[in-house]
């Protein structure tokens, strides 16, 4: 098998793995609180990235360098993107939260402008105007001429998880520390603050093996093993457009496994502001150069 051909089955299996996260995210929130579940899932995330990094010998490279940049961004991801974003799931349909999450490219590309010193196009802009659109279509659900949000905070919590994602990205973008290792300090960093918030809040409970099992999937697949295939995918592939373009795979299937698993009924809503944030989506990546990939979690 050529390296071309087992990146773009990595880039595959990372995209079917993130099309299965939100389905376990209702899972497990159905179980235990947004806290207990950013906690379990820290701590198998964290891990399984030691495992690796020690597996590849980094682990002296990682703990004595590195820590001045993990010390912010590990309050950043994992801490507190994954617990709005998880507040958000919370509260809203996971059909919801899964579309208005990925709105967090166009963040980005909104926010590299005083941030990088970047400018926008005129591509960009109408591409944020469509996919904003979406937002707007999904967060009424469908009564677009109605302000009134049928769950206002659940689609702050949603929108602000991209902008934490988005900034996130951007702060990192001359981050010199392997992704492996970044990834494991960050880790190193979050989670003794998730577990001082629980130990504060509601403390350790037991909500049985189904939460358990949930918990651990999240960790493994959502933040572990997804992320390892992308990494794979991104280095090894000869033009990171093929790659990135798999992710627009995700949103239906991840549709029908809500549909399927959690049992939502799919809202017209969702669809129409779906297809509308994946057009602005598309449109933008299409000025993009065809060696620029874009991660996603």
């Amino acid at each position: 098998m050529t390296v071309e051909r087992q990146a773009m089955l990595c880039g595959l299996g990372a995209v079917a793995l993130w099309s299965t996260v939100a389905t376990a995210f209702k899972v497990a929130l159905a179980y235990m609180s947004p806290l207990e579940l950013m906690c379990l899932a820290a701590l198998v995330s964290w891990l399984l990235m030691g495992v690796l990094v020690y597996r590849d010998g980094g682990m002296t490279q990682a703990l004595r360098q590195g820590w001045r940049t993990a010390a912010w961004a590990g309050l950043m991801n994992p801490a507190a993107y994954y617990l709005i974003l998880f507040a958000a799931y919370d509260r809203l349909p996971g059909q919801e939260a899964m579309a208005l999450n990925y709105t967090w490219a166009l963040a980005m590309a909104f926010l590299a402008v005083p941030i990088l010193g970047q400018r926008l196009t005129r591509t960009d802009i109408l591409a944020g105007v469509i996919a904003y659109a979406g937002v707007w279509v999904i967060a009424t659900r469908g009564a677009v001429m109605d302000v009134a949000f049928a769950d206002p905070l659940g689609v702050a919590c949603a929108l602000a998880s991209t902008l934490v994602w988005a900034l996130y990205w951007l702060l990192n973008a001359r981050d010199p520390r392997p992704p492996l290792i970044a990834q494991w300090q960050n880790f190193s960093i979050g989670l003794p603050v998730l577990i001082l918030l629980l130990l504060w809040g509601p403390g350790i409970q037991w909500h049985g093996f189904m939460a358990l099992g949930a918990g651990i999937y999240v960790g493994l697949f959502e933040m572990g093993v997804a992320f390892v295939l992308w990494q794979f995918a991104v280095q090894r592939i000869s033009r990171t457009a093929r790659v990135a373009n798999l992710i627009f795979l995700s949103p239906p299937v991840s549709l029908l496994l809500l549909n399927l698993v959690v049992g939502e009924p799919i809202l017209p809503s969702t669809l129409i502001g779906l297809v509308l944030i994946l057009g602005g989506l598309a449109l933008q990546q299409s000025q993009q150069a065809p060696d620029v990939a874009v991660d996603h979690s």
